[in-house]
């Protein structure tokens, strides 16, 4: 299992600059940065939308990341209570 790489958002738009701006191939850059050119696609296809565009699918990423704790909290919860549940209905039986 590979540990995956985490980037700041800096190195990411200098790399997307290489290929946007200085007109470098994706191949190179990748290669010379040491990321795969599957991520620096990514990265350019993100990094490419307008600033008001990246806002909202930052906010969406965001407010994802919250929902999916919360379901986990939840589900945690429910698991919880089904247990206690089933040791009370036990007790009682």
């Amino acid at each position: 299992m590979s540990k995956q790489q985490r980037y700041t958002e800096e190195f990411k738009l200098a790399a997307v600059k290489q290929v946007t701006e200085r007109h470098y191939p994706v191949a190179e850059v990748a290669e010379r940065l040491g990321v795969s050119s599957h991520s620096l696609y990514a990265w350019i296809k993100r990094y490419s939308q307008p600033e008001v565009q990246q806002q909202h699918d930052s906010s969406q990423q965001a407010e994802i990341r919250r929902l999916k704790a919360e379901l986990r909290r939840v589900t945690d919860e429910r698991d919880i209570l089904k247990k206690a549940a089933a040791y009370f209905a036990k007790l009682s039986g």
